[in-house]
């Protein structure tokens, strides 16, 4: 059986390993984060420290809670599902406690645009996609079964950034300006999320072993990416759009 990623119909027969595996890839497919408005207009070189300080006091917003979105996962895993649970902390310590914290460089990231820790930590300068996409990735992690969430937050969502990020990290460098120790947030996470996608991508291979589940994982893959798509363009039309219009 052929499975779209727009299907919505569910799945009769379980996908092979290599064919699940395609179908996932397939449902980030046109709706990558990389090629939002927002995206394109940072590697385009015509964006100012004060967009990039907008978008540091976004960010926060949707990744600094990212330890508590797993940690509901890590708790909805039966505890038979070592590997999983194994995965799960291990990905909540690499973003809160190994090395440095994540969210402290991207403040620091912030601070260099010229925002402030203060300002970033406020969760009343989030604009309100940012805020749904963070309600969202709350509820998923919540609410459904731990595949599941895992599809949605770890393939649909971090398993993007290391392309996001390879294509931003240059023109930091080289038509905005920053210090190596400004953009390490940006080195850290090309690395550490690349690692992290196919680590969810394994654990919802090995553990979506139903139909049923495999198309729910889809759905969710595919709405995670919508989501992040989302978030990265009302970014361009609430900080961008406005002065463009204005220069």
């Amino acid at each position: 059986m052929t499975l779209t990623a727009d299907s919505s119909a569910a799945t009769t027969q379980l996908l092979s390993r290599d064919d699940f595996r395609a179908a996932l890839q397939n449902a980030i497919k046109g709706r990558e984060a990389k090629d939002a408005s927002f995206s394109k207009a940072w590697a385009d070189g015509v964006l100012t420290r004060e967009h990039f300080a907008r978008w540091a006091e976004n960010h926060y917003h949707y990744v600094g809670p990212f330890a508590d979105y797993l940690g509901y996962i890590y708790g909805n895993t039966p505890d038979r599902f070592t590997d999983a649970k194994d995965f799960t902390l291990q990905n909540m310590y690499e973003e809160e406690l190994a090395d440095i914290r994540h969210t402290d460089l991207l403040i620091r990231f912030g601070e260099a645009c010229g925002t402030t820790r203060e300002r970033i930590e406020d969760p009343n300068n989030m604009n309100a996609v940012t805020r749904g996409l963070q309600s969202w990735c709350y509820a998923v992690a919540m609410r459904e079964h731990f595949v599941v969430a895992t599809a949605a937050l770890v393939v649909g969502l971090e398993s993007q950034v290391p392309s996001i990020y390879k294509k931003q990290i240059v023109p930091l460098r080289e038509a905005y300006g920053f210090t190596e120790d400004e953009i390490e947030f940006f080195d850290l996470h090309i690395t550490s999320d690349e690692v992290h996608g196919e680590r969810g991508y394994q654990i919802v291979l090995d553990h979506a072993n139903t139909p049923e589940l495999q198309q729910r994982c889809l759905d969710f893959v595919r709405w995670g990416a919508e989501m992040r798509f989302s978030y990265t363009r009302a970014l361009y039309d609430t900080y961008v759009a406005p002065t463009a219009a204005g220069s």
